[in-house]
């Protein structure tokens, strides 16, 4: 049977609102709060590697909505199984790409490096378009 634990109801009552995580930290908090009630529900100790992992997808799903999506219109965290969901919205239609490292004259840029850690540590990535605009990418990163 597979348990489920989230931040957010998943399902909003019409006109309500909800916070919406402003800052990484605000989401790593987020996270690292709903897995450690999962785990304590549970009886099972928390993989500290694991959640660091999803601490790490959580910041970089984060941080791209702010730099490039327009901001962060929702976020989701659910445990459920061996992995984590997490669901970040924001308001581009553009879906994320990997920045070729150098510049025209060679020179290294910063920056570029937070879809291919998420890639890396996810074992399931999806983007979706939003029906009002702008899209949302969940990512599952396992637990153990």
């Amino acid at each position: 049977m597979s348990e489920e634990y989230t931040t957010e109801p998943l399902v909003h009552p019409p006109g309500a609102r909800h916070a919406v995580p402003a800052r990484p930290a605000d989401v790593r908090e987020a996270v690292a709060r709903a897995v450690s009630e999962r785990c304590r529900a549970t009886h099972t100790a928390c993989d500290t590697d694991a959640l660091a992992d999803v601490l790490l997808v959580a910041s970089e799903l984060t941080t791209n909505a702010i730099l490039h999506g327009g901001g962060v219109t929702d976020f989701r965290v659910d445990v459920q199984g061996p992995g984590v969901r997490l669901s970040v919205s924001d308001r581009s239609d553009e879906l994320p790409v990997v920045v070729a490292q150098p510049d025209r004259q060679g020179r290294r840029r910063p920056g570029g490096h937070g879809w291919p850690i998420v890639c890396r540590l996810s074992h399931d990535i999806r983007v979706s378009d939003l029906p009002a605009g702008g899209k949302c990418i969940t990512a599952v990163v396992p637990l153990v």
